[in-house]
């Protein structure tokens, strides 16, 4: 799973029919912290996230297609699967 930052809406004149009800969003990964790290990378929306949201990507073929469509076997890689209200982190060990 991935914690990532939707930057952008993709916009598709034509779309598969399977995808037909999917938005697919632009999202950057992040460190629990919030600081960016690699690529940017798209994902169909399964849960009404919107740019500026912190999210949850799951990035495996089969648990993508079923979340994104409902049906199993769509060629999709990655979804976003849940927004991210907050992340508590614990303190580090021997931090004052």
């Amino acid at each position: 799973m991935i914690i990532a930052r939707v930057i952008g809406t993709v916009v598709s004149t034509q779309k598969n029919e399977r995808y037909a009800n999917a938005r697919i969003m632009l999202c950057q990964p992040i460190t629990p912290e919030g600081e960016e790290v690699g690529t940017t990378l798209l994902a169909l929306d399964s849960v009404d996230a919107g740019v500026g949201d912190t999210v949850l990507i799951v990035q495996e073929g089969w648990s993508a297609s079923v979340v994104a469509t409902g049906r199993p076997g769509a060629a999709i890689d990655s979804a976003i699967v849940g927004v991210i209200d907050r992340i508590d982190l614990l303190p580090e060990e021997g931090a004052s």
